[in-house]
Formats: structure tokens, C-alpha cells, sequence
């Protein structure tokens, strides 16, 4: 039987999502794969995706009792590990798909596929390091009798926002990347920055909403909130830990559009570029 070549508007694009549900396990090959590398041949193997937060955590903890910093009612390590995770699941997940196209040079200037496989797929790793560090979560929260408050309920959707936003970034800095080799040191500055702009040590509320500067009043609360970690940590501190840890809901609005932003102009730069990556890297 004769094949015909039909011509329709939006054709492409629509063909586009549909190699993504086709190309599904994909997403599962890539990840696994990605997981195996990270700790073959390691002597503690899957244990460095606990043992990295934890050493973290600790110098934190060490550093906010020497200054005395506020821990919104709960233990200090409580208080740090619980904003270490997101801070950690953000910053690899955003570092590894940022990086994964270079890394995967030859299977992209090969054979077809979404290109999107493969940042996801990154992300995808990162998330399972998350609920592996997070099992040391559980066990601070035993050692200290800490049970989580009833809004723990909510912690998917925070950990959901997390994942969207290291999705969004990594597909910024993935095609980036792609033109712009030298990129990867502005990534590893950012994680560094990041780690300090982040309120790991501090509670958000402790932020003045409003900043006085030369007769100005500047929002400094809502401003900082454009950072969507700040969202995210105080999401999992309000869900996991209470007490004083509250939400500042216009910062967690920020955070939700802010993501949503990046995810949508993520997506769009990364579809725009993508017919290049083959030739480009």
C-alpha cells in the first residue's frame, strides 16, 4: 500500500510530544544508566548521595550554633538537613541535566530521539539521590522524637516545584551549553552563590518585608522570594517541621510563577535550539 506524505499545520509539533511517550523508556534506559555511572567502582557506591548532604549539613549546623542562629523551635540539624535536601536535589539535578547533552554527545549526534530525554532523564537521577539522602531525614526525626505536623501532606507539591524548577534551569543551561562551552564554570559559581542565597541557615521570616534605603521602601522579603528555592525550603521546613517555620504565602507565589516562567522559557529556548545540538556538539 502506497504511503502519502501529509502536510499539516502544527503537524511537527504535535508529532514532537507523541516520540516522547514513544520514546518512554528511554527516559528509564538513560536514568539507570546515568545512576550506575555515577557510583561504579565507588566503595560506598550509593551511599554518596547520603553522605554528601550529611557532611554538609554538618558543617552548617556547627556554623548556625556558633552564631546563634534562629531554628524556628525545632533541633538545628532538623532545621538545616530539611533545607539541605531541596537545596542539594536543586543544585545537582540542575548542574547534572545542565551538562547532559555535552555528556551524551555521541548519542545525540547519532540517532533520533526528543532531545528532552536526556535532561529529564538527569533530573530523574537526581530526584532518586533526593529520597536516598531523605532517608537520614527519617532517622533525625526518630533520634530527636520529632513527628512532622499535619501539612506533611503537602510535601509533594514542594518537592514537585523542586523538580520543576531544576528541570527549567537545566533546560536553559543544557542548550547553552551546547553553544557555549565555557558556560559550565558559571554553573559551578552558581551552585556555589546559590548555596549562601538560599535561606539554609536562616528562616525566611527573619527578612524584613520592608528595606529603607535612601527614603525608599523596597520589598525585601517579596524580592528575595523571587529566588525559587526560597519558596521551596520554606515549603519543606512548613510541611516537615512547623512550629515556627511559616510559609510566607506572596513568596511562595513568587516561587510558583517564577518557576513556571523559567519552565516555559526553558522549554521554548531548548525546542527553538534543539534542531542544532547535532551539528553544534
Amino acid at each position: 500500500m502506497a504511503q502519502h506524505l501529509v502536510i499539516e499545520a502544527g503537524r511537527t509539533e504535535r508529532q514532537y510530544w507523541r516520540d516522547l511517550w514513544r520514546y518512554r523508556e528511554l527516559f528509564y534506559f538513560l536514568a539507570w544508566r546515568d545512576f550506575l555511572i555515577r557510583y561504579k567502582q565507588t566503595y560506598v557506591g550509593v551511599a554518596w548521595s547520603l553522605i554528601r548532604p550529611v557532611l554538609t549539613m554538618l558543617v552548617l549546623t556547627i556554623a548556625s550554633k556558633v552564631g546563634r542562629l534562629p531554628a524556628g523551635g525545632v533541633p538545628v540539624p532538623l532545621f538545616v538537613f530539611s533545607a539541605m535536601l531541596p537545596w542539594q536535589f536543586f543544585s545537582t539535578a540542575m548542574s547534572e541535566s545542565g551538562s547532559s547533552l555535552v555528556n551524551n554527545a555521541g548519542l545525540v549526534s547519532k540517532i533520533y530521539f526528543p532531545r528532552l530525554v536526556v535532561p529529564v532523564s538527569s533530573v530523574i537521577v537526581s530526584l532518586v539521590d533526593f529520597f536516598i539522602a531523605g532517608i537520614f531525614l527519617v532517622v533525625l526525626m526518630f533520634y530527636y522524637g520529632f513527628v512532622p505536623p499535619s501539612q506533611v501532606v503537602f510535601l509533594p507539591l514542594f518537592i514537585l516545584l523542586a523538580f520543576g524548577a531544576a528541570l527549567g534551569v537545566g533546560l536553559w543551561i543544557a542548550a547553552l551549553m551546547v553553544e557555549y562551552r565555557d558556560f559550565r564554570f558559571i554553573v559551578q559559581f552558581a551552585v556555589q552563590f546559590g548555596l549562601y542565597a538560599s535561606p539554609v541557615l536562616l528562616m525566611t521570616s527573619k527578612v524584613p518585608e520592608i528595606w529603607r534605603w535612601h527614603h525608599h521602601e523596597i520589598p525585601a522579603r517579596l524580592l528575595y522570594s523571587l529566588n525559587p528555592v526560597v519558596g521551596i525550603i520554606d515549603g519543606f521546613r512548613w510541611s516537615l517541621l512547623g512550629r515556627e517555620n511559616v510559609i510566607y504565602w506572596p513568596g511562595l507565589a513568587a516561587a510558583v510563577f517564577t518557576v513556571g516562567v523559567i519552565i516555559a522559557t526553558g522549554l521554548w529556548y531548548f525546542r527553538r535550539m534543539e534542531r542544532t545540538f547535532a551539528d553544534k556538539i
